[in-house]
């Protein structure tokens, strides 16, 4: 089998699985957050494997997918404006040399990111948020939690590197 056709195998597999876990996040509620950030690992598994443009192929058609495809649409909306574009955008950052850039970057990108799930999705979501008070609790706890969750998906991606990847 030529490069291509694996590269472009693989991606086919990460986008079904990327969907599969959006599926479940959408029919169990309490799942949301939890199965869209694993879907994100399924773009991290393409851009691992095949290089940027298919890990891009795999979150574009687990978007689009899950956003005309599953019964509800709030995990999916949370895989297209955070969890989906992630995995690429975090490998481009870890390319730079600092760490404190880096972590400035990364925490940056999250911070955008949920202003703008916070602006568009708040009646979903956030409708407890409604006081100044609140809405500073929301991003210091978002970027404490944000940052356990790029430790963890580190670690969860190394993981596949070196044991996955490595193991064949």
């Amino acid at each position: 089998m030529n490069d291509k056709t694996r590269a472009l195998s693989f991606s086919a597999l990460f986008a079904a699985l990327c969907l599969v876990s959006l599926y479940i996040a959408s029919v169990w509620p309490t799942g949301q957050l939890g199965f869209a950030a694993v879907a994100s690992l399924f773009v991290a598994a393409a851009v691992i494997e095949a290089g940027y443009v298919y890990g891009l192929s795999v979150y574009v058609a687990g978007s689009a997918l899950g956003l005309l495809l599953l019964p509800t649409k709030a995990a999916p909306l949370l895989f297209v404006l955070f969890f989906g574009y992630y995995p690429i955008v975090k490998k481009l950052i870890e390319s730079l040399r600092y760490v404190v850039l880096q972590w400035f970057l990364k925490l940056l990108v999250f911070n955008v990111a949920l202003t703008v799930i916070w602006i568009f999705l708040r009646a979903l979501f956030f409708a407890f948020v409604d006081s100044p008070l609140s809405i500073v609790v929301l991003y210091l706890g978002g970027n404490i939690i944000f940052a356990l969750f790029d430790y963890g998906f580190s670690k969860v991606v190394y993981f596949y590197f070196e044991r996955v990847r490595k193991g064949r």
